[in-house]
């Protein structure tokens, strides 16, 4: 996959080599400083990274994520600290780096947002859903009083220390006690990052403010010269992708722009262009018309995902890029995206992966002698094999099957050699025995871990904390859970990392 990619894993030093002369850092800092303003987070750590972002020579590590309930899903969270520890370690005094949180306020996608999962020391699964309105970017959903009521009684309700409580109470009553009330949905969810990682050097970006929102016109214009230029850079990237054995993760059909425009009833919806004219489900548009909207508010010319990370790009002096494994897939069909813009692909950099692990699951996977990614990928193996193991039970043993096949190989080539013929049907039949009794092995260390769990509720209390809802924590648990239980410990220990670093993290 390298191939698709302008710069090889790990090239942080030919990203640092290259400049960006092109961005006007000062117009740049001017515009987050507004943005913070408003948000009512310009304190002194955003006054500090901001006079960083002004320097000449200044360059960032920006991340981002849809703007989740009360933070979304931990790995939300765990990008926002790779940005800043990322960009702790390439800090330079005569080249500062800052840490930008891009907050995707332009994502209309309620399903992804509208919910998270928390878990209490009860081991009950809190999943708090509020009802956001689908087809809107999130940005313009104004925060309800009804949200916060919601947040409040999960609060109450979640079994944890009292202090510890209060202190996430605190974090979210300030988030949604903005300068003129809570704001939007992107907004409390700003507040809350700001919160927890401000300190650490990050600042967060909400594409939709209009100080910032000014900025990106240009190249959003310069998109509306040549629109369906970017779709076609990113169909010839998965046709080649393709020939090559990958699924694409990114497909533009003919005529599809990579332009969303928020409509009159405010619904945002894509831009397509059939040589002449620009349409939408509900409207058309000349050229002359998606350029006056533009120049009147043009925070309601959106890119699409193909065209997003070239306008945060274009806006931003980026040194690294920080990416899931979804954004990673994406980028393989974006590199010649960017020279339609005048740039060059920024280097991609994996996020940083924790799986935490509380005191109480890591003396669980003691005695089953297993990981916490073990047990996720294969729960009822992990448990059922344990329990053979205890029980003595050698009929499940990998060992026992290995030398069953053993003595099928030899009997094979016994047969084999008293009638060549039957080597092939030797050879299917000892592989279709070992596949069977592999299967019956599987069954029966399954039986005897569902058993237990109905004894014990052993395995239940492994996929609440590992595997919630059938997710993996990373995914699916909320940061929040860790503070609520365990106070800041686990957030300290996030920031202790190194960047880039992937593994399971024991809570003390």
């Amino acid at each position: 996959m390298q191939a698709y990619f302008r710069l090889s894993a790990g090239a942080l030093a030919q990203a640092r080599a290259e400049t960006r002369s092109d961005v006007d850092r000062a117009a740049l800092a001017e515009a987050l400083r507004a943005y913070h303003r408003d948000l009512g987070t310009l304190d002194t750590h955003a006054h500090s990274a901001l006079e960083r972002l002004a320097h000449p020579a200044s360059r960032v590590v920006v991340t981002g994520q849809q703007a989740g309930a009360l933070t979304g899903p931990a790995y939300s969270v765990h990008k926002a600290a790779d940005a800043a520890l990322l960009a702790r370690q390439e800090d330079r005094e005569d080249a500062p780096v800052v840490a930008v949180y891009w907050i995707a306020s332009q994502d209309h996608d309620a399903a992804e947002v509208a919910g998270t999962t928390l878990l209490d020391l009860a081991e009950r699964l809190h999943r708090l859903t509020l009802d956001v309105p689908q087809g809107l970017p999130v940005g313009r959903v104004p925060w309800r009083a009804e949200w916060t009521a919601q947040v409040h009684a999960l609060l109450d309700a979640f079994d944890a220390p009292a202090a510890h409580v209060a202190a996430v109470r605190a974090r979210f009553d300030r988030a949604v006690a903005g300068p003129a009330g809570a704001g939007s949905y992107a907004d409390v969810f700003a507040r809350l990052i700001h919160g927890l990682l401000a300190p650490a050097g990050l600042l967060v970006l909400d594409p939709l403010h209009p100080a910032l929102a000014a900025l990106m016109a240009p190249t959003l214009a310069r998109e509306l010269e040549r629109p369906l230029a970017s779709s076609e850079a990113i169909e010839a990237a998965a046709a080649r992708l393709e020939t090559d054995g990958f699924v694409p993760q990114l497909r533009r059909p003919a005529g599809a722009t990579n332009l969303f425009i928020e409509e009159d009833d405010g619904q945002r919806r894509l831009l397509r262009f059939d040589g002449r004219t620009f349409r939408t489900d509900h409207a058309m548009y000349s050229r002359a018309d998606l350029l006056a909207v533009l120049a009147g508010d043009p925070s309601r010319l959106t890119p699409a995902a193909g065209l997003r990370p070239a306008v945060q790009d274009a806006l931003l002096p980026t040194l690294a890029f920080v990416v899931g494994p979804g954004e990673i897939a994406y980028g393989a069909q974006l590199r010649d995206v960017y020279p339609l813009h005048g740039l060059g692909q920024p280097l991609l950099w994996p996020r940083l992966s924790v799986t935490w692990v509380e005191p109480n699951v890591r003396r669980l996977l003691g005695r089953l002698n297993a990981t916490a990614a073990q047990v996720q990928a294969d729960p009822e193996g992990v448990l059922g094999r344990a329990l053979a193991a205890e029980r003595g039970a050698a009929a499940a043993s990998a060992e026992r099957l290995a030398a069953l096949d053993a003595d099928l190989l030899a009997l094979t080539g016994e047969l084999a050699a008293l009638d060549p013929t039957l080597h092939g049907a030797a050879q299917r039949t000892r592989a279709r025995t070992t596949a069977r009794v592999a299967h019956l092995q599987h069954l029966a260390v399954r039986a005897l871990a569902r058993a237990e769990n109905d004894r014990s509720g052993q395995l239940t209390r492994l996929k609440a904390h590992l595997l919630p809802n059938g997710a993996p924590q990373e995914r699916e648990m909320n940061f929040l859970t860790f503070l609520l239980k365990h106070g800041d410990t686990p957030l300290r220990q996030l920031l202790d990392l190194p960047a880039g670093w992937q593994g399971e993290l024991d809570i003390p």
